[in-house]
């Protein structure tokens, strides 16, 4: 059995009862820290809280390899992550596999950031548009989707949930200033 498990938004006490258990029943647990990120709680502390060893995999383990997959036709297997599992489009593709190698599995929900930023906002979720990203740039990697997203919402009179890059595997995570300052970039390149 495969189980994807989100463990909410902030720390090991966002994690669900039932995420909880799950994880003291497995065989293996892995982690992907890559697309979201518990800020409060270390990994230690998530290893005390289920009392069982956590292996971290880096991006391209979790998006070439999908090691988990295949041991989940013999074991109980968990991937983890922060937030909710299937807010990110690569998790999806994991139940695509195992419907296809006959794995059953489970996905254990988690609070995820597209319901509780408008939430705690104020603003009302059902007047958001287009969820974007800002990417950290890189060499011939500089696209103004992010931009063009925000105003086709704002055209739209649509508040717009900006998210901000992760590269884990560099410990680089983008501050609101430096996607403040992208977004101040895209908007001098244009005409």
């Amino acid at each position: 059995m495969f189980y994807l498990i989100g463990l909410g938004l902030f720390d090991i006490n966002d994690m669900s009862i039932k995420a909880l258990n799950a994880l003291k029943e497995v065989d293996v647990i892995y982690a992907e820290f890559f697309t979201s990120k518990l800020i409060g709680s270390t990994l230690e502390a998530i290893e005390d809280k289920i009392g069982s060893k956590i292996h971290i995999l880096n991006r391209s383990e979790v998006e070439e390899d999908s090691p988990f997959i295949l041991e989940a036709k013999n074991k109980d297997v968990a991937l983890i992550t922060g937030g909710d599992p299937l807010i990110a489009t690569t998790h999806s593709d994991f139940l695509v596999q195992c419907a296809r190698k006959g794995i059953d599995y489970r996905v254990i929900h988690g609070s995820s950031i597209l319901s509780s930023a408008p939430a705690i906002s104020g603003l009302q979720g059902y007047k958001f548009g287009k969820v974007t990203t800002i990417p950290f740039p890189d060499h011939n990697f500089f696209p103004k989707s992010p931009y063009m997203a925000i105003k086709e919402n704002m055209d739209m009179e649509l508040h717009t949930l900006v998210l901000l890059d992760i590269q884990a595997h560099k410990d680089r995570y983008m501050s609101i200033n430096q996607g403040l300052e992208y977004l101040m970039k895209v908007k001098d390149t244009l005409p």
